[in-house]
């Protein structure tokens, strides 16, 4: 029986070690097999488009944009192309990560565009009332700008030496008109150059007494708008002396940067309202569109003509309107405003290209026209695509601690740089930047103080400063830097809105801190800082020669609201 057990015992250790040797090996040469690792990359690799990269295929192929061949993506070991950065569900959350996918610019759900601008006089519905002859004013009953004057009505008494000699003619030829018929009618004909009537000239003729002062009669009706002379001063034959608009009707002209006038038509409707009656909407169209463009702020006016029967608007009157269905273009990609961030040159976009895992990469897009909260893309994005519309600082801030492209770095490997550092400045044009410097301080300063007026008067004297500096050797990408700068000057000082004139400094800031970076030297350190929230949270810097913080986009509602981010000079 013990012989029985033992014989079983063996024959079951027996099965064990063959099972060992034929599965067991079996197995273990399964995963040291490197055929098999092998296969299993060749399933997992991923096939791109050198010019399209957001184009992922599995299998080799054409790009389905531009028709090249797909060549073989990077990756890393996490299976991420080379710009590409993943982070983690908790930060997401944290920071609020929002995104969209992107779609064609008439599925947005803003379509309007909003314009500024002010009431001015209807230049077609103006006149002049003229002098006729020679004199001295001796009354002037016109002496203030909006008076009411209408035809018919006494504006004026004119001494004329002139006249008094020809009323003297008129008399004597009065007095030889039966001998004489031609040479009377010749001396009356005379006064009716003058805009003299016939009845002063009976007066004349019956009383025998000369006019010293010849009463002047207006020839126009309207509200005064100019006042030429004054009481005592001496005109000539053809000088105005007043003028006079008729406002029943007005124009309201608003002010189109050259980037939107693209989005606007003649016969394009308007709601318009103004400070004064904001629960009022008026209703216009475009009558006319500027040919010209200032060349000093980038803007064309556009106008509208307004009925104005109650005299409620008043020249001067600052006014908006909101433009519907601005000229879309069906083919065109749309995107929110809040996805983009600019560094002065280049249009940046988040995009996340896996819609299951937060992973993302950076993308360079060339916009078009705003039109209401969105842009349109002209190149860069696809749609369909999905991109970070809230946020996006804090993506950017993840690209640069995992060492990706991000907004401060163009270069593939994520090393962080001065932005649009390329380029070098003329000897002679550093040192009237230089100058200009202590200029632009008091200008920062005016924005922490939240002084329109201040900021519009530093600005002038910033730009008086800066027009000094011999910008005629400039590269052409600084140049395109110090005529953008020049041309927010020239808008911070038209304007008197703060908030206006806050967004006008956000790319002032941006085009004077590529020109500062490029300087070989400054006379004084200066200090490159940084707002997140500013510029709708889409981020906005400014230089200072102080290291602590003084935010001149929130002034006393987030003085301390920023970060240093670099550092020029000493």
């Amino acid at each position: 029986m013990n012989k029985t057990f033992l014989y079983i015992a063996i024959a079951l250790l027996g099965g064990l070690g063959i099972g060992y040797l034929i599965f067991g090996r079996s197995t273990v040469g399964t995963e040291n097999n490197p055929l098999h690792n092998h296969a299993e990359e060749a399933a997992a690799e991923l096939w791109t488009c050198a010019m399209h990269p957001q184009i992922l295929r599995e299998e080799p192929g054409d790009c389905p944009i531009c028709g090249m061949d797909l060549i073989v993506a990077e990756s890393n070991a996490s299976g991420l192309m080379a710009n590409q950065f993943k982070m983690s569900e908790n930060a997401l959350a944290l920071a609020d990560i929002q995104t969209t996918v992107v779609g064609n610019g008439s599925n947005t759900a803003s379509g309007t565009l909003t314009l500024s601008g002010k009431i001015a006089v209807n230049e077609n519905e103006t006149a002049t009332q003229p002098a006729h002859f020679d004199g001295r004013i001796e009354a002037l009953y016109v002496n203030s700008i909006g008076q009411k004057v209408n035809r018919g009505q006494l504006v004026a008494r004119v001494y004329s030496p002139e006249l008094v000699a020809a009323q003297q003619e008129l008399i004597t030829a009065s007095k030889m008109k039966t001998s004489q018929p031609r040479l009377y009618e010749a001396v009356r004909s005379k006064f009716k150059n003058w805009m003299i009537s016939g009845s002063v000239l009976d007066q004349i003729e019956n009383s025998g007494k000369l006019i010293s002062q010849f009463p002047v009669y207006a020839r126009v009706t309207g509200v005064v708008t100019d006042i030429t002379v004054n009481e005592g001063g001496h005109i000539m034959d053809g000088m105005p002396i007043f003028k006079v608009s008729n406002l029943s009707n007005v124009w309201a002209e608003f002010d189109v940067y050259e980037s939107q006038l693209g989005l606007v038509k003649k016969g394009q409707k308007l709601d318009i309202t103004t400070n004064a009656y904001p629960d009022t909407v008026l209703k216009g169209r475009i009558s006319f569109i500027d040919p010209i463009l200032n060349t000093g702020t980038r803007t064309a006016i556009v106008r509208a003509t307004l009925p104005n029967q109650d005299d409620l608007l008043k020249p001067g009157m600052f006014v908006s309107a909101q433009l519907e269905g601005a000229a879309e273009t069906p083919d065109e990609l749309a995107i929110p405003a809040s996805a983009v961030m600019w560094t002065g040159e280049r249009s940046l976009v988040y995009v996340k290209p896996n819609p299951i895992e937060p992973v993302f990469e950076m993308r360079e897009v060339t916009l078009g026209p705003k039109q209401g909260d969105t842009y349109t893309i002209l190149n860069g994005l696809a749609s369909g695509e999905e991109i970070v519309v809230n946020g996006t600082f804090t993506v950017d801030a993840a690209a640069q601690l995992n060492g990706k492209k991000s907004m401060m770095s163009r270069n593939e490997t994520g090393q962080t740089q001065k932005p649009e550092m390329n380029g070098s400045l003329p000897a002679s044009f550093e040192v009237g930047l230089k100058n200009a410097i202590p200029a632009y301080l008091k200008l920062k300063d005016a924005f922490v103080a939240s002084d329109a007026a201040g900021v519009s008067a530093s600005a002038k004297k910033f730009r008086e400063q800066l027009q000094k500096a011999s910008a005629g050797d400039l590269e052409e990408m600084m140049k395109n830097h110090y005529s953008k700068l020049l041309q927010m000057l020239n808008a911070l000082i038209d304007n008197t809105k703060l908030e206006n004139q806050r967004e006008h400094f956000v790319i002032l800031n941006e085009n004077l801190a590529a020109l500062v970076s490029a300087a070989s030297t400054l006379n004084q350190k200066l200090f490159l800082q940084r707002c997140p929230m500013a510029n709708e949270n889409k981020g906005a810097v400014w230089l200072s020669d102080s290291e602590q913080i003084k935010n001149p986009y929130y002034g006393d509602a987030m003085p301390g609201c920023g970060s240093v981010i670099e550092t020029f000079g000493k």
